[in-house]
């Protein structure tokens, strides 16, 4: 057992006021949340290195993910990132203005538009993601290989699939 944090003082004052309840679930919440907002701070200080922000990584990330030859359309794109074409747009304007994405015609559409990474946009994300993720693993580094493996394992159960 590890020594108690903030979770288990307030967990500890609940059950003190309202022994009726169980806190497991304010526990495990509890420190998903707290872990969430700082692996997001870190990976926000990395991508800053880059230039970019958490909104920009994700389209660049989502376009490289994409494979050769690292483009979608707008819809497809914004349907990745569960964002509405107007949210996606304002991210376009921003990466194509730094020169990381350009909108082209689709070949196959007169109507249609493409957005693809350019090759400066590539070299950013493949950059950013490593630094981004150097920055998660740091802060599971005190936890073995076996138990951050367990760790994702049991994350994944609760999330039931969703």
């Amino acid at each position: 057992m590890t020594d108690p944090d903030g979770v288990d003082r307030i967990t500890e004052q609940w059950r003190r006021e309202r022994p009726d309840l169980d806190t497991t679930a304010m526990a495990v919440f509890g420190r998903i949340f707290r872990l969430a907002r700082l692996a997001g701070d870190e990976v926000e200080r990395a991508y800053a290195e880059f230039g970019i922000g958490r909104p920009e990584f994700d389209v660049l990330a989502t376009l490289r993910r994409a494979g050769e030859p690292y483009e979608l359309s707008p819809g497809a794109l914004a349907a990745s990132m569960m964002l509405s074409t107007g949210g996606t747009t304002a991210r376009l304007d921003r990466l194509e203005k730094a020169g990381l994405a350009e909108r082209r015609p689709s070949p196959t559409d007169r109507r249609g538009v493409l957005v693809r990474l350019t090759a400066r946009g590539r070299e950013v994300v493949d950059r950013a993601v490593g630094a981004g993720l150097a920055r998660q693993q740091g802060l599971l580094a005190h936890l073995p290989a076996a138990d951050q493996r367990r760790l994702a394992d049991l994350l994944r159960q609760a999330l039931g699939g969703s």
